[in-house]
């Protein structure tokens, strides 16, 4: 026998102890992947409508502003259309699975913003307020966005399928709205603090 026929030979009987993948396999993965993004997907769009339409005792669109004012993130009327279309609009999204990867793309956006400002210099852990939550969650869209939406989802059953060069840009774009809005939070929370401290210390000179 030659080499080649007994590395072959080898080659067959390593395959043997390898169990194939089967069609039963392949749905139990698809069904993870439909409850991972109805679950995830559905709680995230839940939140965009709290933000936007108030609903579920949210602070509605106004409120967000509001809270995009205290976080200095201008213009205000932005962010907050930002952050609610990209919770709502990627939630649904990555829960119907239409579009994909664009759901968790816009999903993965959400988070980093949140990660990268209001819960940014903390302790890691939710309990301190730090980012453990929106990085799970972003951890986890990004794996979603991976994998894909498997063949419980509109997209396999419309014959739907986005064009890598539109994920990709996607992508870009959602990346640099983060990278933006976090530059932007933090040089507001210097020069806030920055002021602050002038003011303490005129205080103090007056006083004195």
């Amino acid at each position: 026998m030659s080499i080649q026929a007994e590395e072959q030979a080898i080659i067959n009987e390593l395959k043997k102890l390898i169990p194939a993948q089967s069609a039963k396999d392949d749905t139990f993965a698809d069904l993870a992947k439909f409850l991972t993004r109805g679950i995830t997907g559905g709680f995230l769009a839940a939140h965009g409508t709290q933000k936007l339409l108030g609903w579920f005792n949210g602070p509605g669109f106004k409120g967000t502003m509001g809270f995009m004012s205290m976080m200095h993130l201008k213009p205000e009327k932005f962010w907050a259309m930002a952050a609610g279309a990209s919770e709502l609009g990627g939630g649904a999204l990555s829960s119907l699975g239409l579009f994909y990867p664009l759901g968790p793309i816009m999903s993965i956006g959400a988070m980093g913003i949140a990660a990268g400002t209001i819960h940014s210099k903390k302790p890691i852990w939710i309990t301190d307020g730090g980012a453990e939550t929106p990085l799970t969650l972003a951890v986890l869209n990004a794996a979603l966005a991976l994998t894909g939406p498997g063949k419980f989802s509109l997209d396999r059953m419309l014959g739907i399928r986005v064009p890598r060069a539109i994920s990709i840009l996607a992508f870009l774009a959602v990346v640099g709205s983060v990278a933006s809005g976090i530059q932007q939070y933090h040089v507001a929370q210097a020069e806030a603090a920055a002021q602050a401290e002038n003011e303490a210390q005129a205080s103090a000179t007056t006083q004195n």
